[in-house]
């Protein structure tokens, strides 16, 4: 829907980026504070940054230096561990000022869960630990080929006191900020694993060649893994994670609807704005002010009603993931747990959807032009919500409270 050229710097960058102090928040008022301050200065040029495809860097730093990448970081290694509730409403708060921000550290967190259940005690000191230091981790996972999203090609093998992983990634968001690259790999039993590389390892190479045309500075591109050495003690099992219930899954798809539930808020926000300040009525509405359509008033009424609904929903799949994780997780509770973060991303999903088609609608031709870059709400929603497919969101459900059935246990329910 953009009147820009779609562009793509495809540039490599394997050095590591700089290390600053990052600061330990205390608690879940502080945690939202940042927010706040984030999203107050990424606001100011987020538009812009979306137009020339110029990544964030400056408020990714400021999202580490503020202390917001270590929220979720157990109380016992140091970390304030703010609740489920306040990970979400953070990155709502985030993501309603410029969603790519918003995008860039989600696999962070996703893995920090991944540690909490698949990591020695060993790894769990050193990488929570890191990211207290202000280290970010960015994704190595998903790769492009394959038959599905779970299938891998990548191949780590063990000589002597080290590992080496070889393979190429893509889908790789928060790499190119990152200290720490994730990588997802096969092991010679032919088990999953997750390497953590530091930056600037030989072998490792990082291309900035997301052409996707929305999210468009999530530089969410390809990883070249050349016979990369991993340390021994940075090589996590998580594929023991498939053995016993636990709420990862739900974390990370609680993120992720987060992040859609603040592309539809300010999708909503420019909606009013533009129809208030600049759009015309229609000739037929026998009225002054496009505002004062009856149809208009209707049409950002149900939008407001269906972000609501999106909005209360997120808040209650955070207090059904607070619960849960409050006491031994079994096969009974997770499923709760991904269950109400499905239904949350349902929502999430369509008001995302709407709210930014509707902005156009409602405001009319004048709202597409290229000077107002408001087709990015909806460039942004679609590729964002295309992680996983909503229809399966209203499977598990649906065969959740018929017939008891459990969902899946993977990164995407």
């Amino acid at each position: 829907m953009s009147t820009l050229a779609t562009t793509t710097v495809h540039s490599d960058l394997d050095t590591a980026p700089l290390l600053l102090p990052a600061k330990v928040l205390r608690n879940d008022a502080e945690a939202i504070a940042a927010a706040h301050e984030l999203a107050a200065s990424a606001r100011l040029q987020a538009g812009k940054r979306d137009q020339q495809r110029k990544l964030p860097w400056a408020e990714v730093e400021q999202f580490t230096r503020s202390g917001l990448g270590s929220i979720s970081i157990p109380r016992e290694y140091g970390g304030p561990e703010v609740s489920f509730v306040t990970l979400a409403e953070v990155f709502r708060i985030i993501s309603a000022a410029d969603p790519a921000l918003g995008q860039i550290p989600q696999n962070q967190f996703g893995l920090l869960q991944m540690l909490r259940g698949a990591a020695s005690e060993r790894q769990k000191q050193v990488l929570f630990k890191s990211v207290l230091d202000g280290w970010r981790i960015g994704n190595a996972g998903p790769e492009r080929g394959t038959k599905n999203t779970l299938e891998l090609k990548a191949r780590i093998v063990r000589e002597g006191d080290t590992h080496v992983i070889s393979g190429q990634k893509f889908y790789s968001t928060g790499a190119l900020f990152a200290h720490w690259v994730a990588a997802k790999a096969l092991n010679e039993e032919g088990r999953q694993v997750m390497a953590f590389i530091r930056r600037a390892s030989p072998g490792l190479r990082i291309v900035d060649d997301w052409s996707g045309f929305g999210q468009r500075t999530t530089a969410s591109g390809t990883v070249l893994l050349n016979e990369v050495p991993v340390d021994a003690e940075l090589v996590v099992e998580n594929w023991r994670l498939g053995e016993t219930p636990n709420i990862q899954g739900s974390v990370s798809q609680l993120i992720q609807a987060a992040i859609d539930a603040g592309i539809a808020e300010n999708a909503i926000a420019d909606a009013i704005a533009f129809i208030r300040e600049r759009a015309r009525p229609w000739v037929d509405a026998g009225v002054e002010k496009a505002g004062d359509d009856p149809y208009v008033i209707a049409d950002i009424g149900r939008l407001q009603l269906e972000l609501h609904a999106a909005q209360a929903l997120l808040v209650r799949a955070g207090k059904v993931l607070d619960e849960v994780n409050a006491a031994p997780v079994d096969a009974a509770s997770a499923a709760r747990a991904s269950i109400a973060v499905a239904e949350a991303k349902v929502l999430t999903t369509e008001i995302s959807l709407l709210a930014s088609e509707k902005l156009l609608e409602l405001s009319g031709s004048r709202a597409t032009l290229a000077e107002f870059n408001l087709d990015r709400h909806w460039r942004n929603a679609r590729v964002h919500t295309l992680h996983d497919p909503v229809r399966w969101k209203y499977h598990a459900v649906g065969a959740y409270h018929l017939n008891g059935t459990l969902p899946a246990r993977h990164s995407w329910i």
